[in-house]
């Protein structure tokens, strides 16, 4: 895997380097903020993008705007983005633009480093890795939402487990439940979403980008209310 770093905390930056270093993860470039980084993931085609949410010089969404760009300019390069807080707009807005190959943790993932190890490994693959708090927040938020109203409170901690990016396997493994149980969660569940098979979609990813989406509509629906 091949990987570039960006924030403003040179002890992020460093840690992070010499933390993927000891994996045998190669850090091609780093940086402390998003100059140059559009120019170098078009050069040298890294697996992943690491950046931090906010970064100089308003430190606001200059990270999430560089991640989406970069999205836009090489769909091959993955994007796991860092936020040093819980901000569920952000998770929906990268999703926005496809969730293949996306992943938005909470920087204090990164101390815990087999989950931040296999979230990075779950983006390079083109798959998505939510962090767990930011879809826990989202789990105590009311929905207006008629399709997802219809799923069980077992198949809602399945969407979550999906959320995070985990195969069915994984699922059943969290849930200690029967693999073929969580495989049948998960048809269920795309089922009741309408969410039939299509071959130039991944149903998994539509499923969690309209639970995230829903969500965050309806938080912004009783806050303007």
């Amino acid at each position: 895997m091949r990987v570039i770093l960006v924030d403003d905390s040179a002890l992020i930056r460093e840690g992070l380097a010499l933390l993927l270093a000891e994996e045998g993860i190669e850090v091609v470039a780093i940086f402390p903020d998003a100059t140059g980084v559009l120019d170098a993931v078009k050069r040298d085609q890294p697996d992943v993008l690491v950046v931090d949410v906010r970064m100089p010089p308003t430190f606001e969404t200059e990270g999430l705007e560089l991640a989406l760009q970069c999205r836009r300019a090489n769909p091959e390069t993955s994007v796991l983005v860092l936020s040093q807080h819980i901000e569920t707009r952000y998770a929906v807005e990268l999703l926005q633009e496809g969730a293949a190959g996306v992943g938005y943790l909470l920087k204090d993932r990164v101390t815990q480093i087999d989950d931040f190890l296999a979230a990075l490994q779950r983006v390079a693959d083109g798959g998505s890795a939510i962090d767990p708090l930011v879809v826990a927040r989202l789990l105590q938020r009311p929905t207006t939402n008629k399709a997802l109203d219809r799923l069980t409170a077992r198949e809602i901690e399945v969407l979550s487990l999906m959320a995070e990016g985990h195969t069915n396997a994984a699922i059943a493994a969290q849930l200690s439940i029967n693999p073929r149980t969580a495989e049948t969660h998960v048809s269920h569940i795309l089922s009741k979403l309408d969410l039939p098979p299509d071959e130039a979609t991944d149903r998994r990813v539509s499923a969690v980008i309209l639970w995230l989406r829903q969500s965050e509509r309806d938080v912004r629906n009783l806050t303007e209310g």
